[in-house]
């Protein structure tokens, strides 16, 4: 029988004894680091901005100066049932993270034995000559990290958590870029509305007038069957764009977490305010930016740890047990010091049958790795593609943009002396058809080359990974607030930056 005394000289031996082991002892396995992943100096369609700073270093709430708009995006923030699900599955993997690191600490357990009824005459424990009817007996474990087992678990754990992190970022990334997508999108459709409601009115006044002008006799019924039918044409356009702007506001109403509703509505699309450049910064930005990028690398570095984690399985776990407790076989005694018990020591336990199974786990976490390199590199080269895409489009919109306006503004030019001359007899009914109908395609595909230029903006926005400080991302410098419009004040913390300080925490 061994004394309080020297019992707590025991476990403080066991305990001198496994620090000594973690100190010395090393991690199985090859500890993570980058892949060397080759990028230019600078992106292909961005050559002549590459002194710039980069788009992505712009705020939302500073790139989007529609006031409704950005509080659109406020109301996704907070209210988006994906962003939830992301948050909620952040604190699931934080909390799997401290039960990992609970394996570096000892384990404790404690049971309590009072037979309720009964003559017991079995000694409850062998070696003590007398039945033991009333106990207290603690239990100890302590796995001794020699091969470096709960080190490279702890790693691939917070490799999980951070890459759950991630996931989250790219998620609100994707609803601030959704959003005012979906917006613009939304006030194309109420532009082309706009035109083709114009447009019928003036297919109205036509038919009036080749109605007219059949009762006179001047002109036959072709002539009005012609316009008629294109006016029929405008009303068609009309009923197709206000489906799809009512889908469009439902699509949005998805997005902030509401029911399918009316959308309101600020600027209009001509007066949507966008950087005069969109410079893109250094591809090498993208590696640190990107959150999809950074859960691609956070994915691979847990996939790093368990290869070592399989590795350490395969070998003995050397473990320090104890057993500490009382017992007596009236419940009186039990406080008194000759029922003291305890024992202590190391436990060795190794694979013998399963160590083919354990080789195997080991070449499948191997595998794994493999995969999420491969994984990773795709999500470079689609990022960088996305980029590239997003600056040509720009660019092209741009150019786009400026030639639809100078079209417009001629086609508009011949209507008016179509009229004029059809008015006056000098020009017979098909002028008057074909400059009406061009321009109305033309208005119509400048509205959607306007919202184009806008969506380019919101894509390489996205591309870049815009929207807060990679330094704020790490917890290096305060998280930015979004200043609310309405008030002048800063908003209040919300579900979008409820895990950024603790995360960050976890990752030092």
């Amino acid at each position: 029988m061994v004394g309080v005394t020297n019992m707590h000289c025991i476990v403080l031996r066991a305990f001198l004894l496994g620090l000594l082991f973690l100190l010395v002892s090393c991690a199985m396995g090859s500890d993570y680091s980058r892949p060397d992943i080759l990028t230019s100096d600078s992106f292909r369609m961005a050559e002549a901005e590459k002194d710039l700073p980069s788009l992505a270093n712009v705020p939302w709430w500073e790139l989007y100066r529609d006031e409704t708009l950005q509080k659109l995006i406020r109301v996704a923030i907070d209210e988006n049932k994906d962003l939830k699900r992301a948050v909620a599955t952040v604190d699931e993997f934080a909390a799997r993270l401290l039960v990992a690191k609970m394996d570096f600490v000892p384990q404790m357990n404690a049971t309590v034995n009072a037979p309720a009824f009964g003559n017991t005459k079995n000694v409850a424990f062998p070696g003590f000559p007398n039945p033991f009817n009333y106990y207290i007996q603690g239990n100890l474990a302590w796995e001794l990290d020699i091969w470096g087992r709960i080190r490279r678990s702890n790693e691939a754990a917070r490799g999980d958590l951070l890459a759950r992190e991630e996931n989250r970022r790219a998620i609100i990334l994707q609803i601030v870029g959704g959003v005012a997508q979906a917006y613009f999108d939304l006030r194309q459709f109420d532009m082309q509305i706009e035109i083709a409601t114009r447009t019928l009115q003036a297919w109205d006044n036509s038919v009036t007038i080749s109605q007219a002008r059949l009762r006179q006799g001047l002109v036959n019924r072709l002539n009005v069957d012609q316009f008629q039918a294109e006016r029929e044409n405008a009303a068609v356009r009309i009923a197709e764009l206000t489906r799809q702007k009512v889908q469009k506001e439902n699509e949005l109403s998805v997005l902030l977490g509401r029911n399918p509703n009316q959308i309101a509505r600020g600027r209009s699309l001509t007066e949507q305010i966008m950087p005069p450049v969109v410079p893109a910064g250094l591809p090498s930005e993208l590696l640190q930016r990107r959150p999809d990028i950074v859960q691609a690398e956070q994915q691979l570095a847990a996939a790093t740890a368990k290869i070592g984690q399989a590795k350490a399985d395969r070998f003995p776990k050397l473990s320090i047990t104890g057993i500490l407790g009382v017992a007596s076989p009236h419940l009186s005694r039990l406080i008194t010091n000759e029922g003291y018990f305890g024992v202590a020591g190391p436990s060795l336990v190794g694979p013998i049958f399963n160590a083919s199974i354990l080789g195997f786990q080991q070449k499948a976490a191997e595998a794994q790795a493999r995969q999420v390199i491969a994984q990773y590199e795709q999500t470079i080269l689609v990022a960088f593609r996305e980029v590239e895409d997003a600056l040509v489009g720009g660019t092209t919109a741009r150019e786009q943009t400026a030639a639809q306006e100078k079209q417009v503004t001629a086609l508009q030019s011949a209507l008016r002396l179509a009229h004029l001359r059809y008015k006056g007899g000098l020009a017979n009914y098909l002028d008057v058809l074909i400059a009406q109908r061009n321009l109305f395609d033309a208005e119509l595909s400048l509205a959607a080359t306007r919202r184009l230029h806008l969506a380019l903006v919101v894509q390489l926005y996205k591309a870049l990974g815009g929207g807060w400080s990679p330094d704020a991302a790490y917890g290096n410098v305060p998280i930015p607030q979004v200043p609310d419009t309405t008030t002048g004040q800063l908003s209040g913390r919300s579900i979008a930056t409820d895990y950024d300080v603790s995360v960050a925490q976890s990752r030092d």
